[in-house]
């Protein structure tokens, strides 16, 4: 039943008048954007400031700490908004939702805000992928239809997928150059011709770190790692989401405000 026909009193859509089911089906309709663009906020935001210049700057995007801090932070929001979308409604689109607003939240940030307000070219800002991540925690729901099965081969898929599905965007950023008889990479070359607040000068000693001991790669050893973390997260904000859309909550929330506006 609509928003609408529970506001009026309304046991079920049936009860309500033409008129009034039609009003209903528009106010429903006006809901879904105002709800999309929250959640793309909220999600924003959260990213933003936990993820930060690890998932902003090409020349950032290392393969030890970008790949460990962006999928933790990134699987929080999908996985309390699962929780609504799965045990309310039954779908399993919470995460492809959070994502997809995520994406479009930073693309517009990214194009309007820098690029085109700021000149710094979408090279140098590109938002990483997790469209892959998304759909694989999705489908592990529907599939298991529980949240602890999710938690247990979902997260880790989500963090394992996230380098692999932007390897191929950034590894042409990681091709080596020459300028002026110093090796770099075009990230590199990118990140200098466009000079900011503060520039990753410590990355390039990344590469020699203890990491390195354990086989050479670190991009293999900090994927696996940030999959051991995701299923913790996932877990902790799966309840979350649980404790924040309780009705008995939720309504006393409404009953405050109608008691102010009172």
């Amino acid at each position: 039943m609509s928003a609408t026909a529970q506001s009026v009193g309304a046991k079920s859509a049936g009860d309500l008048s033409p008129v009034m089911a039609s009003m209903s089906r528009k106010f429903d309709f006006l809901l879904v954007p105002i709800l999309f663009l929250a959640i793309t906020g909220a999600v924003h935001i959260h990213v933003m400031l936990l993820a930060g210049d690890w998932d902003f700057w090409v020349d950032w995007k290392d393969r030890r700490f970008w790949i460990t801090i962006t999928p933790i932070v990134t699987i929080c929001f999908p996985a309390a908004i699962q929780y609504v979308t799965w045990v309310y409604f039954r779908l399993p689109i919470g995460a492809t939702l959070c994502i997809v607003g995520l994406l479009f939240g930073e693309w517009m940030n990214r194009y309007w805000g820098f690029t085109i307000w700021s000149g710094f070219p979408a090279t140098l800002t590109w938002p990483a992928m997790l469209i892959a991540s998304a759909l694989i925690l999705d489908t592990v729901l529907m599939l298991s239809r529980n949240w602890l099965a999710t938690a247990i081969v979902g997260a880790p898929l989500f963090a394992l997928l996230f380098y692999a599905q932007n390897i191929v965007i950034l590894a042409p950023y990681h091709v080596p150059m020459e300028h002026m008889g110093q090796l770099m990479s075009i990230a590199d070359m990118i990140g200098y011709a466009f000079v900011r607040t503060a520039t990753p000068e410590y990355l390039r000693m990344i590469e020699r770190g203890t990491l390195r001991t354990f086989g050479g790669e670190s991009a293999l050893i900090a994927s696996f790692f940030a999959a051991f973390i995701c299923m913790i997260m996932y877990a902790a904000w799966w309840k979350l989401g649980e404790i924040g859309s309780r009705q008995t909550w939720i309504k006393s929330m409404f009953d405050k405000s109608a008691k102010v506006r009172a």
